[in-house]
């Protein structure tokens, strides 16, 4: 072979090898838009050796403005989650919980994600508007040994906090539990609550660890394993960020705006400060039009809130946030403590002296009104233990199918002695009443709590993304056991 030819020969192999270690080893169906048919989109480089085990932060590696790439392994690490005691554990980016991914609206996002398990699992970005084949659901999973690439772009008026988890079917209880969750914050270019609070992160967990660092994840047949099976898995041990009962710093006056997402198999919290009250300021869709102050705060698992705190304790003083008791459950089911409050985290006064709170803005952000007018369909959708309109989950069977740009009512009952939360994948709504009583303001949601033997009902519009979305129940043991369904967005032909 002559030199120019061996040359040229080479070039062509270097080209190839390094697009195969920039891009991985994607299959058709790995790349986005490749299996719906819509043009694939470009590969970018983003290099696995910008994870960093056990960065809080997902690095963006993006040179120009207004473009995040990050890269996403999933993995099996020991850890310690409780002192002295090491777990074998799932982990994004060697840590639980996984690293923040920190957005900005308008932002277009490249997530290189590796399956470093020797199971199947998915990225879901758990209430994000985004195209069908980013959105991490079971019909999409990524195989042990290969990569996809998440991608998206954040729209306009998306700013809030969300959170990114795994869901394959039948086994999102079990990878959850041993550690595969992080957080979403998505920033506002105008957000109206002043940069002076300080914020924090606070995600909610609980697990149940024997002695030897092993997760309790116990056989059907057993009492405990039933009792898992009809409520969900509760664990006596209730983690805030990976730690129990940290300790958060406050100055006397201050405001502190915490940004918590439940990110429990089932548990739902109650969240009280012994004497004080909060300012409710947004949930899983961001902010409110106006603050709301509240005594207590009920997320189920799967929402978020956005609250803000007031140091209103003296220099020095401690003050506990607290669940307290809140009864979702079966009545024959129960577990013994849930009449119990338990302490999360203590919130610790510096000696400083006060400082004069700033105002709090009493508007913050317009939320569009869905009409009900402008419904063009109203759907029952059935919440029974275990199925949603007596059916289980079928990936070849759609459930429920509605076209692009459609408005729609859904009424959502749970005819059982729980709570189900409701949880829709790929799109926002707004609650219109519960049992008939009207919603007290507007607010966008993509969870909600449905209490036992109660209604919900809520306006949505299916603006964007079509495709087949996810819809059940956000137990994750129920969603296991195939309480889910498929809405398919059509195109018009």
């Amino acid at each position: 072979m002559r030199p120019r030819t061996v040359a040229l020969t080479l070039l062509v192999l270097a080209v190839a090898v390094g697009f195969w270690i920039v891009a991985g080893r994607f299959s058709s169906s790995s790349v986005p838009g490749a299996a719906s048919g819509r043009t694939p989109v470009e590969l970018v480089e983003i290099p696995m050796s910008s994870v960093v085990s056990g960065d809080p932060f997902m690095r963006n590696v993006a040179a120009e403005p207004g473009s995040v790439h990050v890269a996403l392994v999933a993995s099996a690490e020991r850890l310690e989650l409780i002192d002295g005691v090491t777990s074998d554990v799932y982990a994004y980016n060697g840590r639980v919980p996984g690293p923040t991914l920190e957005l900005a609206e308008g932002d277009r996002v490249t997530v290189r994600f590796r399956n470093e398990l020797l199971e199947p699992t998915t990225v879901h970005w758990h209430g994000l508007s985004l195209p069908i084949d980013s959105d991490g659901s079971p019909l999409d999973p990524v195989e042990p040994g290969e990569e996809k690439l998440y991608t998206f772009t954040v729209s306009a008026g998306t700013a809030g906090t969300y959170w990114y988890h795994p869901h394959p079917h039948g086994e999102t209880t079990s990878q959850i539990t041993k550690g595969l969750y992080g957080a979403v914050v998505i920033r506002a270019p105008d957000d109206p609550l002043p940069d002076s609070f300080t914020e924090r992160l606070l995600v909610l967990s609980d697990n149940r660890i024997l002695a030897d660092g092993t997760f309790d994840l116990t056989e059907p047949t057993t009492v405990q394993g039933q009792m898992d099976h009809q409520n969900g898995r509760e664990g006596d041990l209730l983690f805030v960020n990976g730690e129990i009962t940290p300790t958060l710093e406050i100055r006397s006056g201050e405001i502190q705006r915490w940004r918590i997402v439940n990110s429990a198999a089932s548990r739902v919290y109650r969240l009280a400060i012994e004497g004080q009250t909060f300012l409710h300021v947004g949930s899983d869709g961001g902010l409110f039009e106006h603050p709301v102050e509240v005594d207590e705060l009920l997320i189920a698992n799967a929402e978020r809130v956005e609250v803000l705190v007031r140091g209103t304790g003296a220099p020095g003083s401690t003050a506990v946030l607290q669940t307290l008791p809140y009864d979702r459950y079966m009545p024959q089911t129960r577990p013994e403590d849930w009449d119990q409050p338990r302490d999360l985290l203590t919130l610790r006064y510096s000696d400083a002296p006060p400082v004069t709170p700033e105002a709090v803005p009493e508007v913050l952000r317009p939320i569009p009104h869905l009409d009900p007018a402008d419904a063009s369909a109203t759907r029952e959708i059935v919440m029974a233990q275990g199925m949603i309109n007596n059916r289980l989950f079928d990936m070849d069977r759609v459930d429920v199918s509605a076209p692009l740009g459609a408005t729609e009512i859904w009424e959502v009952h749970n005819v059982v002695g729980m709570d189900h939360p409701f949880h829709l994948h790929g799109f926002q709504f707004q609650l219109l009443d519960r049992n008939g009583v009207p919603e007290p303001f507007r607010r966008w949601k993509d969870t909600v709590n449905v209490p036992k033997k109660e209604s919900v009902r809520f306006i949505v519009r299916f603006a964007d993304h079509p495709g087949k979305w996810m819809l059940h129940c956000h137990i994750l043991d129920h969603e296991d056991q195939g309480m889910m369904g498929i809405l398919e967005v059509t195109e018009e032909e």
